[in-house]
């Protein structure tokens, strides 16, 4: 499928003027998570996203000839998959805590760790690998590096799980693997802040397939209430019913209203606004598919059915930070975030207002 959207030029077409430096344009990214919702499974949508919205865009911090560009020409071409290699063998929550090492020389690197629950690792031409280059608990201690999947001492190893069909989802071991100083991605010491910031747009990527999969589902589920016999009329005529129903489209609009209202701050890297974003999918999207799963009755557990979707949509509320972390990164910008409770303030004539974009190196 990536290949097929490289092809057809809907890889670059997300992108200000087709440069993934430039950032993502919010309404085309929203078109293709929407189309990729209606006819891909999850796990096929997850391998698309984490690429578009955080991989591809990374590699532009090594601009010029070299590996990365090459890497990053084949990828927007759908020549070529990018896995996002950052979680490692402890918690994915603690960055700080990796154990990975991308070890930088003069001349060339090495990288030795094992990444766990690696979207598209099964599939990929690259891995783009989190890694410190020094010891210690430090902001400034991490790095990106481009691994080739065919390079020396990589292997890779399918994910135990029967979810996620399409996402290529396994486990990496990287075991002294040296390549050149060209495969360094960005600034060495700018590691966790770029991934700080690209991350903010994998939430934005989140929220907008957020909002198209929970219209799917409820639709479908309406058309089950609709249709399904009760008593002398069908199960939409249940208030009860009507009423649960109800509430999960409350939450959807909810969901997408604020997607609408934060995509170009989030666009252009504001991390809180992000978070903002992914503690209201993750928790917006599995409660609509759980109520709607249950909705369904029995013919939620046929193959493929909302009791299948309902599993996996459990991913919004863990893939990219958890509801935890997120919602911590929230309470860390409360007076922010209450002063823009308050009444906005008029532009002046013939100004607009400049999107947000403090908390970029927030983790």
């Amino acid at each position: 499928m990536w290949a097929e959207l490289g092809a057809a030029g809907r890889i670059g077409r997300v992108y200000r003027r087709g440069d993934p430096a430039a950032g993502v344009d919010p309404e085309r990214l929203g078109e293709l998570m929407a189309a990729l919702d209606r006819t891909e499974t999850i796990g096929s949508t997850l391998a698309v996203c984490v690429q578009i919205a955080t991989a591809v865009p990374l590699l532009t911090l090594s601009p010029g000839p070299g590996p990365v560009a090459a890497a990053l020409a084949e990828a927007i071409a759908g020549r070529a998959v990018i896995a996002l290699a950052a979680t490692d063998e402890g918690s994915g929550s603690d960055l700080l805590g990796l154990g990975t090492r991308v070890d930088i020389g003069d001349d060339a690197i090495e990288v030795t760790g094992e990444k766990r629950w690696i979207t598209n690792a099964t599939q990929a031409d690259h891995f783009l690998v989190l890694g410190r280059h020094r010891n210690g608990r430090h902001f400034t201690s991490f790095s990106w590096a481009l691994v080739p999947a065919s390079a020396p001492g990589v292997s890779v190893r399918p994910a135990d799980t029967d979810l996620f069909d399409g996402s290529g989802t396994g486990h990496v071991s990287f075991d002294g693997v040296r390549l050149s100083r060209a495969h360094l991605v960005g600034r060495p010491g700018r590691g966790l802040a770029a991934f700080a910031a690209h991350i903010a747009v994998e939430r934005l990527a989140g929220a907008l397939w957020g909002v198209a999969l929970c219209r799917r589902v409820l639709a479908d589920t309406r058309a089950f209430l609709t249709s399904r016999r009760h008593a002398e009329g069908t199960l939409w005529e249940l208030d009860s019913l009507r009423q649960r129903f109800a509430g999960c489209l409350l939450r959807a609009h909810q969901l997408q209203a604020l997607t609408r209202e934060l995509a170009e701050r989030v666009s252009h890297h504001d991390t809180t606004a992000a978070a903002l974003l992914k503690a209201a999918s993750g928790t917006t999207v599995p409660h609509v598919l759980t109520e709607c799963a249950q909705l369904q009755g029995a013919e939620g557990f046929a193959s493929g059915g909302a009791q299948r979707l309902r599993t996996e949509a459990a991913l919004f509320g863990v893939g990219g930070g958890t509801t935890e972390v997120v919602l911590s990164v929230v309470a860390g910008a409360a007076d922010r975030l209450l002063a823009e409770l308050g009444p906005q303030e008029s532009a002046s004539p013939g100004t607009t207002k400049k999107p947000e974009t403090r908390g970029h190196d927030d983790p």
